[in-house]
C-alpha cells in the first residue's frame, strides 16, 4: 500500500509552530546545535556517568563502538533501545543524548551505537565508512541482542540513522534478531534525491557535511597512510564530487547511481517490512524531499507521520529546546515493549 499520513494518537498532535520556530532552517540548526547539547546535559546530568564503552564484534573482523546506559527507574528494564545517529553525527549528538535521557527515565536500557568512522572510532577498522555497510550494523544489533539478552529489543534512528534502522528492521528476521519495533526520524529514502535537495538548499547544509567529512577523511589518512591519500580530493570539493570519488575508489559500486540504489528505501523497498515501525518526517525538511514519502510503499503496520513543520530532525517545541519527538518516541516504544 502507499504511504499513509497518520495523525498521532494517545495525546499527541500534529506538530505545528508559529513565529521563528515555524522556520525549517531554525528547526534544523537547533536540532543538532551546541545549545541543545548543553541543554541535554543539563536535563540529564547523570547520563555520562551512567554510560560505559562497549566494543562489538560485528562479524567479518569489523568492530563497532557503542555506549551502554542502564536504567534505574524501574526494578526491571522494559527493554533495550539501540539508538543510531545521523551521518557525521555521533553518540554525543544532542538528539541522541536527549533521546537516551528520556528513554532511561522511562525505564529502558539504552545502547548508543557509533557507525564506523564516527566519533573517535576511525582506528577500529581499516575500511572507510559508507552508507551501504548495512551488514555490520545488522551484526552490531545481533551482537547487542546476544550479549545483553534484553526483555525487548527496539531500534530508533535519526536522519541516515533512521534509514539504517529501517534497513536493519527489514533484515532482522533473517538475521535472527528478535526486534520489537523500529522508529525512524527524517530518514532519507532516495539518496540521489536527497543529495539533489542538499545541493539546492541554503549553502550551509552542504558546507556542514563537507567540512565534517573532510575532517573524518583526514583522520583516516593519518591512521592508515599506507591505504589513503586524499590530498587531491580536498581542494574545495562539492558533496557530489567527494561522494563520487569515494564510490569509485573505495567501494564495489563503481558509480554513484549504483551506490545510491544500494541504500535506497524508496518506492516499495519497505513493502516486506514485517516489524512494526513508525516513520516521522516534516513537509518542510530542507534536505529530504517530501515527495519521496508520498510514493512510499509500506505495510499496514507501518505508521507514517508527516508534519507541517519540524525541519530536519528538529520538531523543537519551545526555546528550552525540548522536541516533540521526545514524547512520541517514548510513547511508541513503551507501547511496543508492553
Amino acid at each position: 500500500m502507499s504511504a499513509r499520513e497518520v495523525h498521532p494518537v494517545h495525546g499527541h498532535t500534529i506538530f505545528r509552530r508559529r513565529g521563528p520556530l515555524a522556520n525549517a532552517h531554525v528547526q534544523s540548526l537547533l536540532a543538532s546545535s551546541g545549545l541543545r547539547r548543553a541543554a541535554a546535559r543539563f536535563r540529564f546530568p547523570g547520563l555520562h556517568e551512567a554510560s560505559s564503552e562497549q566494543i562489538l564484534d560485528c562479524g567479518d573482523g569489523v568492530r563497532l563502538q557503542g555506549y551502554l546506559s542502564v536504567q534505574s527507574a524501574l526494578p526491571q528494564a522494559r527493554g533495550m533501545v539501540v539508538l543510531l545517529h545521523g551521518w557525521e553525527g555521533s553518540v554525543q549528538s544532542s538528539y541522541l543524548l536527549v533521546s537516551a535521557g528520556r528513554l532511561l527515565a522511562a525505564g529502558f536500557d539504552v545502547f548508543r551505537l557509533h557507525f564506523r568512522d564516527h566519533g573517535d572510532t576511525h582506528h577500529l577498522n581499516e575500511g572507510l565508512f559508507h552508507s551501504c555497510r548495512i551488514d555490520e550494523v545488522v551484526g552490531a544489533v545481533r551482537a547487542i541482542q546476544q550479549r545483553y539478552t534484553p526483555r525487548s529489543l527496539l531500534l530508533a534512528g535519526f536522519s541516515l540513522g533512521g534509514n539504517f534502522a529501517l534497513r536493519v528492521a527489514l533484515r532482522a528476521p533473517a538475521a535472527g534478531i528478535d526486534l520489537a519495533y523500529a522508529f525512524a526520524v527524517c530518514p532519507p529514502l532516495d539518496p540521489a534525491a536527497s543529495l539533489g535537495q542538499i545541493e539546492i538548499a541554503p549553502w550551509m547544509y552542504e558546507r556542514y557535511f563537507i567540512s565534517k567529512w573532510i575532517e573524518s577523511l583526514k583522520r583516516k589518512q593519518v591512521l592508515f597512510p599506507h591505504l589513503y591519500d586524499f590530498s587531491t580530493w580536498l581542494k574545495k570539493p562539492t558533496l557530489r564530487d567527494l561522494t563520487a570519488r569515494m564510490v569509485e575508489h573505495y567501494t564495489d559500486y563503481g558509480q554513484l547511481d549504483s551506490y545510491f540504489k544500494g541504500y535506497s528505501i524508496a518506492g516499495d523497498r519497505l513493502a516486506a517490512l514485517s516489524i512494526p515501525a513508525t516513520i516521522v518526517t516534516a513537509h518542510d525538511d530542507p534536505v529530504i524531499p517530501i515527495g519521496d514519502y508520498h510514493g512510499l510503499g509500506v505495510p499496514a503496520h507501518t505508521e507514517m507521520i508527516l508534519t507541517e513543520h519540524g525541519g530536519h530532525c528538529g520538531f523543537i517545541e519551545d526555546w528550552r529546546l525540548k522536541s516533540w519527538i521526545e514524547d512520541l518516541l517514548v510513547e511508541r516504544l513503551s507501547r511496543a515493549a508492553a
